[in-house]
Formats: C-alpha cells, sequence, structure tokens
C-alpha cells in the first residue's frame, strides 16, 4: 500500500508503517536465462515447487512440502445446464492434500516460518486453512494453534484434532477469531500465519497462476503459454486471486506471456459479500459485513485486510463481483457432481452457479475460455446434505429389483 521495504530474513507480518500486507519480490532478471517454460516442463518434482525459483527457497530440497499443486485443469462436458458454455473449465483444488488449495500457501508459508526459526504458529480459520496448517506444521516438527468459529464444518475440526493441532472454537467468526490470535500472540510466542498477515501464503497460491498457462497450453498442444479469457473465485480472504493476478505480473516480465489478462470475477455469498458491496460501489476497501452468514465456510469473511488488492486486480483486468444465494450454490454442487463428476465444495457451487448468470447477463460470451476454481473437496460438507428416507433393499427378496 505504502511502498515500504522490510528485510526478507525476518519474520514479518503486516507492514509496519501502513499496517497493511507485504507483498515478496524477486531478482526476475537475474534468473530470465534459466528459469524458462522449458526448463519447467524437464523438472521431475510432482509439486507446485517446480515453481522454486519464484516461491522463498534456495533450493527446492528447503520444501516442507506433501506434494502440493499440479491439479488437473478439467473440461466440463455440454450436457445440462453446462451446455450452454463452448470453453468452460474447472481447476479442480480438491486433489491437493488436505483436500483444499490451503495446501499452496501453507506450504509456503510454513516453509518459509520453520526457515526463520519458528517453533508455533498460529492462525483463526473458518475451515480448509486450519487442516492444512495443522498437516504442514506436523511435517515440519512445528507447534500449531487453531482458533476456529464454533460451527466450523465438523471435518475441518477433526481433521486438526487428528493431527494434533491445539483446536480452539469460538462463538463468534473467523475476524473474532482473528482477534484472538493477535491477542495471544506475543504472549504464546505464536507466530502468525493468518490470511495476508504474513507475507507467503500468496506465494504458494500464485502457483495456479502459473499452472493455469501451462494448463491451457497443453490443452491447444503447443509449448506457446496461454490464459483463459475469464476466471472465477470463490472469494473470503482472497488470497488465491491476488496471488494469480500477481504470477500474471511475473510471468510477463519473464517474458513468457505478454499484457493480455484475464477478466477476473470475485464470487461471494449473498449474505457475506463484503467485496461485492465495495466493488459496486466504486470503493477500495470494504467495511465489515455485518451479520455475516452462509453454508460455505470459506466465503464467511466479513472483512479482509487485502480487500483493495483484490478490488484493484478487478478493475485491472475488466473483471467483476458478484454473489450468489446459499440455495443456488447448493444448486451448483448437485449440479457440478451430476453432470461433472465432480464433488465440488460449496465455494465451487457458486462459481458455477456465478458464470451462469454472467453467461445469461452477456457478460461471457459462449466462446470464451472460462475457468471456475473449486478450491476443495465436498466431502466436507458432508454434513450439509441427507441421505434419511433411502429405501433399504432386502437381498433376500427375489422380487427386490422388480421395484427399482
Amino acid at each position: 500500500m505504502c511502498g515500504t521495504d522490510h528485510i526478507v530474513d525476518q519474520l514479518q507480518n503486516l507492514c509496519t508503517e501502513c499496517q497493511k500486507p507485504l507483498l515478496a519480490h524477486y531478482d526476475l532478471d537475474s534468473i530470465k536465462s534459466t528459469f524458462t517454460p522449458d526448463a519447467v516442463r524437464k523438472r521431475m518434482i510432482r509439486s507446485m515447487w517446480k515453481f522454486w525459483d519464484v516461491l522463498p527457497v534456495n533450493d527446492p530440497s528447503e520444501a516442507v512440502s506433501l506434494g502440493e499443486g499440479l491439479t488437473p485443469l478439467l473440461p466440463c462436458n455440454r450436457t445440462g445446464p453446462f451446455e450452454a458454455f463452448d470453453n468452460l473449465f474447472i481447476k479442480d483444488e480438491s486433489f491437493n492434500p488436505t483436500g483444499s488449495f490451503k495446501a499452496r500457501g501453507m506450504s509456503a508459508a510454513v516453509t518459509r516460518a520453520k526457515s526463520l526459526g519458528v517453533e508455533t504458529v498460529a492462525l483463526p480459520s473458518a475451515g480448509n486453512a486450519a487442516g492444512a496448517a495443522t498437516y504442514y506444521s506436523a511435517r515440519a516438527g512445528m507447534g500449531c494453534a487453531i482458533f476456529m468459529p464454533e460451527d466450523t464444518p465438523p471435518a475441518n475440526i477433526i481433521e486438526s484434532v487428528v493431527g494434533n493441532a491445539s483446536v480452539n472454537l469460538v462463538n463468534g467468526l473467523i475476524s473474532d477469531c482473528g482477534k484472538l490470535v493477535k491477542q495471544g500472540k506475543d504472549r504464546f510466542s505464536w507466530f502468525d500465519l493468518s490470511t495476508l498477515k504474513e507475507p507467503f501464503r500468496i506465494e504458494g497460491k500464485k502457483t495456479m497462476g502459473y499452472e493455469l498457462a501451462f494448463d491451457f497450453a497443453d490443452h491447444a498442444g503447443t509449448t506457446e503459454l496461454q490464459l483463459p479469457d475469464v476466471i472465477l473465485y470463490p472469494t473470503g480472504g482472497g488470497t488465491g486471486l491476488i496471488g494469480m493476478w500477481k504470477a500474471f505480473d511475473e510471468m510477463e516480465k519473464l517474458g513468457w506471456i505478454g499484457s493480455e489478462r484475464p477478466r477476473m470475477v470475485v464470487v461471494q455469498a449473498a449474505d457475506c459479500s463484503p467485496i461485492v458491496k465495495a466493488f459496486e460501489a466504486g470503493e477500495e476497501h470494504a467495511p465489515l459485513f455485518e451479520n455475516a452468514a452462509t453454508c460455505a465456510a470459506g466465503l464467511r469473511v466479513p472483512i479482509a485486510v487485502g480487500d483493495f488488492l483484490m478490488i484493484r486486480a478487478l478493475r485491472e483486468s475488466g473483471g467483476t463481483a458478484i454473489s450468489v444465494t446459499d440455495e443456488a450454490l447448493m444448486d451448483g454442487v448437485k449440479e457440478l457432481s451430476a453432470h461433472q463428476g465432480v464433488y465440488a465444495c460449496p465455494e465451487g457451487g457458486a462459481v458455477w452457479k456465478a458464470a451462469q448468470q454472467l453467461l445469461e447477463s452477456g457478460w461471457i460470451r459462449p466462446e470464451e475460455k472460462v475457468v471456475l476454481f473449486n478450491t476443495g473437496t465436498g466431502l466436507k460438507y458432508n454434513h450439509l446434505f441427507s441421505v434419511d428416507g433411502l429405501p433399504v433393499i432386502d437381498h433376500n427378496d427375489p422380487t427386490c429389483l422388480d421395484r427399482l
């Protein structure tokens, strides 16, 4: 925000001058000749650390990794409601360790924290970040303190308990959990891993942008890196969207791509949409969204420290921000499952329904290359569905199949 430089080899949270997020930068000119798309393709590294030159390590062997990244880009079947799109794709982040895109950010952040001597990390989480922090901390031999709203999906709570994190349930929202982390970090010698309150989770998330360029080149059968026309991203804290925008800038400076950019789309829940409201009002900062509520835990973020970075990316790309109801996003989960074979999280269902709205309004054209980000597995949301009333077949009854 203010342009103040900070020493890279010391632990950092927010900018000491303006209390806004810090962004890591690299000497890209010095690696142009060796860090090339061809070099990346030849690397025998089966994780996002294929891009280690622009990640916080001096060598890929330093990475705290569980095999995150390199998730599939799936062309959508043109059936049912998906038939209206000529070139619709799903970047399916559910393939990551701990079942979500949060693995990317935690791998990078924990790697850097470990290298700088951190013994225990702490963070607030509405769900998936908790599991990722738990397991990457365990991999690194570090402690992990988690603060989660008490109505966080049970699968996320169990995941962190089993991973031996210190799990603390809070009678409030993720913003209330964040206040407790802030109050306790000095008292208990924690390092704060909150979204965008340290510089390196965004570095892991930006690898989604690098991967997309390679994914689309592979899809087109060419070595020339390509980007889609539109990216729809489910947005709580917004680190993934900000990270991809950063990745595109780095790739241009490296000479890998030109100046054209995808139109970025923030997708939020109707009852927790601070970025949508701020964008529509022409503002750069989004105030606290009162009485935030949604079944999509990752979207229930009533205030985001990186709001201005998201909104800048939307405006610079000619993008937009849109909200969908909980009823619609849950319908989206069912449609992605039935027609695409992807059991998406509710956040993934939200981006699909948002894409439908934008196509119907003419903002997206049918022929455009459009990417939906499914940020996690629907398995963590099984509690939102019911199987009550399913009939039980009596296998001893010779006529049981007659009633199917």
